[in-house]
């Protein structure tokens, strides 16, 4: 698939719940504070953001609340991004139900959050690349979960019966593609920023912009 092509058939979706203050990124909150997390989560979202624009890729925000809730207007977030809501049941059903219906208009679809500060649009254009010759591609978090998964095509084992922000969640995903008799491409593990001990792991300047 030329870069061209592969620009216009790849649908990044990022999943994301907005930054409200006492609601984000709760396990940082003894470290940072109630303002420091809501912060925090609001600079790793833009970040996120712009890091996936940057690819040249379509880029879909799946958000809750949902796009049309007033509290999104207050990011000024660029205009050339996609909006959608998340399904109303567990993470598992709402990242399946995103992935059908991007699969719908797109040849592939890549997920990532926005947790990880170091996942670059080099990453994820290698990813989008991997899926030539791969029916799926994950890079892995280092605290057992993943930071992207991509595919051709999503299946219920993907993504249900799965225990969320455990450290069984990559290598269950992985069990399950490899039960279903599908090739993985796995990338290098990159590291999440959920817990006190994750802070290191900021790029220089980041614990500064929100006042620590």
């Amino acid at each position: 698939m030329s870069q061209d092509a592969m620009q216009t058939d790849t649908l990044i979706i990022i999943f994301a719940k907005f930054p409200a203050r006492g609601m984000a990124k709760t396990r940082l909150q003894p470290a940072i504070g109630l303002e420091g997390a809501s912060l925090m989560a609001k600079q790793l979202l833009l970040h996120s953001v712009e890091q996936a624009l940057a690819t040249g890729f379509n880029v879909e925000l799946c958000v809750s609340p949902a796009p049309n809730d007033p509290c999104w207007q207050t990011l000024n977030l660029p205009e050339s991004l996609q909006w959608s809501a998340q399904a109303d049941s567990d993470l598992g059903l709402r990242m399946l139900t995103a992935s059908q219906q991007g699969l719908d208009k797109f040849k592939q679809v890549i997920l990532i959050g926005t947790d990880c500060p170091s996942l670059t649009p080099l990453y994820i254009q290698d990813a989008a690349q991997k899926l030539e010759q791969s029916d799926t591609v994950m890079i892995p978090a280092l605290d057992g979960g993943y930071v992207l998964l991509g595919f051709k095509r999503a299946h219920t084992s993907l993504f249900s019966n799965i225990e969320w922000s455990t450290a069984s969640v990559a290598a269950v995903t992985r069990q399950r593609i490899k039960a279903m008799g599908w090739t993985l491409a796995l990338l290098d593990p990159l590291h999440d920023i959920d817990e006190p001990a994750d802070l290191k792991h900021l790029p220089v300047g980041w614990l500064a912009k929100i006042g620590y």
